[in-house]
């Protein structure tokens, strides 16, 4: 008996000293790793942490380790699969989530960064970084109205931050939040009097309150902060035209191609403005031009029906009117026009079935002769 205690005393003894020799060398390659980490050793200090995964996988501080050291070298995907891994293994690891939050943000995961950084933010609420993450992710998602409490929280924290509130005046607007848009214009006017971004977004959310002299006022406010500034000339060429005030927008929408000969949706509306002001042969050269721009907007096929219609070229003017259609179904005007054209052209039976077609869709819109909102492209 004392023989058999004996030696399982001494087993005993040599399975603790081999553990305490054991935790002694990991203790040893987890300090060797973060010293390759602080002296910005960043290969070494991977090869470091994968060894330790190799010999422990279940390890959630070395996966996280190498999860960081991906992001560093902009490997993303790849450090999102470790994250992963450690969250697996270790919910609570601390930063964890901010970390895979980052790497799914910059990967345009949105929605997944979200719920990481909402989880994060859960644990530690307040704090601003994880506030502005969260709203900025919304934001990506196009989840304009979830952005806005979270960006207008972290701006009440940050007054002077002016890119933030631009990011949330934006937000303010595509969620039709007008009161927003207006309340931060007027801090944003407090950081900078001349910001001409700030007077269109001002006047975007004037009009979609109905209010459209209002809109153009702050328009030419936002001209005359900036002419040069992107798409200054186009809104209010656009507002211009939905009073049709066709010249006067016409002048706006060609200031807008001295800016930028590519956009597309200036050339469109300069060619109609032309249109309503009779000018069919310089319209239809802005219109086909247009079109190559832009061949998925509607407008100039529409117009360039019309054109061709009223010199009977009756076959061209179908294919742009159904063209037309084929971009924008539910225009009720593109169906109309063909339809008339079909009806003088002895075509019955095709007149009947667009007719048919806009009167199911007058009874199904709201037939408000106001035009669209003014929506910056």
């Amino acid at each position: 008996m004392k023989l058999l205690l004996g030696i399982l005393l001494l087993c005993l003894a040599c399975s603790t000293h081999g553990s305490q020799n054991f935790a002694l060398a990991q203790s040893n390659a987890r300090s060797q790793a973060l010293a390759f980490e602080q002296q910005g050793q960043e290969v070494e200090a991977e090869q470091a942490w994968r060894e330790i995964v190799q010999a422990h996988p279940r390890d959630a501080e070395a996966l996280a380790h190498i999860g960081l050291l991906e992001a560093r070298q902009d490997r993303y995907d790849s450090a999102i699969v470790y994250y992963r891994k450690a969250l697996a293994i270790e919910p609570a690891f601390p930063d964890l989530q901010l970390d895979l939050g980052l790497a799914l943000f910059k990967t345009s995961q949105f929605r997944e960064a979200a719920l990481s950084f909402k989880s994060a933010l859960q644990k530690d609420p307040g704090n601003q970084r994880l506030t502005i993450l969260l709203g900025m992710s919304y934001y990506g998602m196009h989840s304009y109205a979830k952005a806005v409490p979270y960006l207008k929280q972290a701006a009440e924290k940050d007054p002077q931050n002016l890119p933030l509130r631009l990011t949330l005046v934006h937000s303010c607007l595509w969620a039709k939040q007008f009161a927003c848009v207006l309340d931060v214009y007027q801090q944003i006017l407090a950081l900078n009097a001349e910001s001409a971004e700030a007077d269109m977004l001002a006047g975007e959310a004037m009009d979609g309150m109905g209010n459209t002299n209002g809109a153009i006022e702050q328009f030419r406010a936002a001209e005359r902060a900036n002419p040069n500034e992107p798409n200054v000339h186009f809104g209010l060429g656009y507002l211009l035209w939905t009073q049709r005030q066709y010249a006067d927008a016409a002048k706006e929408f060609q200031a807008e191609l001295v800016n930028n000969p590519q956009h597309g949706q200036a050339r469109a509306y300069l060619g109609d403005s032309m249109l309503h002001q009779n000018d069919y042969a310089g319209a239809e050269a802005q219109l086909k031009q247009a079109a190559v721009v832009d061949p998925s907007f509607a407008l100039p096929y529409l117009d360039l029906g019309i054109i061709y219609a009223s010199s009977s070229h009756n076959e061209d003017a179908i294919r742009a009117f159904q063209k037309a259609i084929a971009l924008e179904p539910e225009d009720v005007d593109s169906h109309w026009r063909l339809a008339r054209l079909y009806q003088s052209m002895g075509r019955t039976e095709e007149a009947k079935a667009e007719f048919t077609k806009v009167s199911a869709m007058k009874r199904e819109q709201d037939q408000s002769p106001h035009p669209k909102a003014l929506s910056i492209p």
